[in-house]
């Protein structure tokens, strides 16, 4: 049933009548007051109806209409008016510096790989810690831009992230060749302590055209080959893939180094086009490279890292707020751990996996290691000497890893 107001308010004021029905002494001044309440409410009731009413107070005008239904006093309608127009002054409303900023996050990772999932992790927890003002896309597996493409990607803003590995880009980043030198690394987490401390000291320019992130080394590299070959003698002639300053490791143990992408690997593997890898442990499960592996050389004289980076279009990063800045580096520091940490857990894994389709683990022998790192000394020495004629600090550089590994064995 509708509401008549002149109905409603009525019982509200006196009027007075004759026997007859008539209006008394005061009906015409009472009538008149009546009309104006009547007015006075309904007024009231169109203020509460435009449509711009702030989000989250719709229940509020729902209470100033209910009051108006049940006949509250003017003034108690009044009254729960200005409330709302106080609680309307002071709602926190989205300004510019608030609105939501989005970012394209690239990845060469496979979706299901757990360095990719870590990787979205850290976007979700950007996006948690920042109240929602980043929205990250992530977008895993080369879809993006391809693996080695994926620091230019960034360069040109085709993504505002990326993750990319140094060693493709050759002659990109001369003094991050170091972190592809054979230092005798021993974990994933050695390793990416061990970058971000460097890069920390050296903050070389050769990153200028992005923000770094953060960096990280996957664990050392090993010899793993299709069928199992216990000694370093028995490299002597295969193909094996290499991919930039680890071709030179390849070379120096007397194998031939093919460049092969990295999403062409398994392929490769299948066909015969490569006979071996020298590649993180952690692949055999991560790339499944495992279904094809038959053996892989434990050498102690070798322990390369392979560096990757976390880099952000410059101008982006530029153009975020100071806060939120500051938000994203103090996340980054926590993801250096758990990175460092995943990298150990995935090689465990692969290594398992390997060995339950049928993998040889061997490990080399001292007198065996021994020669493997005089082998490896023409490959130290010629970084150093690369740099110097680079104007460079190379002699610098290698010292700070080798010292930092002696320290934190």
């Amino acid at each position: 049933m509708g509401t008549n107001f002149a109905r409603d308010c009525e019982p509200n004021l006196v009027l007075t009548r004759t026997a007859d029905g008539s209006r008394g002494k005061g009906g015409d001044k009472n009538l008149r007051s009546l009309k104006r309440a009547h007015e006075k409410a309904a007024n009231l009731l169109q203020l509460f109806t435009f449509p711009d009413i702030p989000e989250g107070f719709e229940g509020t005008r729902g209470l100033l209409k209910e009051a108006v239904m049940k006949k509250y006093s003017l003034i108690g309608v009044i009254c729960i008016f200005m409330a709302l127009l106080l609680l309307t002054l002071t709602a926190p409303f989205p300004s510019h510096s608030q609105e939501v900023i989005k970012l394209k996050v690239a990845n060469f990772f496979p979706p299901v790989h757990k360095c990719s999932i870590l990787a979205e992790e850290w976007c979700k927890e950007i996006e948690k810690r920042t109240n929602g003002r980043l929205k990250l896309t992530y977008l895993a597996g080369g879809t993006l831009v391809p693996a080695n493409q994926s620091y230019e990607g960034a360069v040109r803003g085709i993504a505002d992230i990326s993750l990319s590995s140094q060693q493709w880009m050759a002659g990109r980043f001369p003094l991050t060749e170091a972190l592809y030198l054979p230092l005798g690394v021993r974990s994933g987490y050695q390793g990416t302590i061990m970058i971000n401390e460097w890069y920390k000291k050296f903050k070389p320019k050769e990153y200028d055209d992005v923000k770094v992130l953060y960096l990280n080394c996957a664990p050392p590299g090993v010899f793993m080959t299709l069928k199992p070959f216990p000694s370093i003698n028995d490299l002597k002639g295969l193909k094996i893939r290499a991919a930039g300053d680890t071709a030179k490791i390849v070379t120096a143990m007397g194998a031939i180094a093919v460049s092969v992408p990295m999403g062409d690997i398994y392929e490769g593997l299948q066909r015969g086009v490569v006979e071996g890898v020298i590649f993180p442990a952690e692949a055999l499960k991560g790339w499944r490279f495992g279904d094809l592996i038959r053996g892989l050389q434990d050498n102690d004289g070798l322990g390369y890292p392979s560096a990757q980076c976390l880099v952000m279009n410059k101008g982006k990063w530029n153009s975020l707020p100071a806060d939120i800045q500051k938000t994203i580096e103090k996340i980054d520091e926590e993801y250096i751990e758990k990175q460092g940490k995943l990298w150990d857990e995935t090689t465990k894994e692969g290594v398992e996996f390997g060995i339950s389709k049928g993998m040889k683990v061997f490990k080399i022998s001292p007198e065996e290691v021994a020669i493997t790192r005089e082998k490896m000394k023409p490959v130290l020495a010629d970084y150093v000497k690369r740099m110097k004629d680079m104007g460079l600090p190379g002699e610098e550089s290698l010292k700070f890893l080798q010292d930092f590994i002696k320290s934190h064995s």
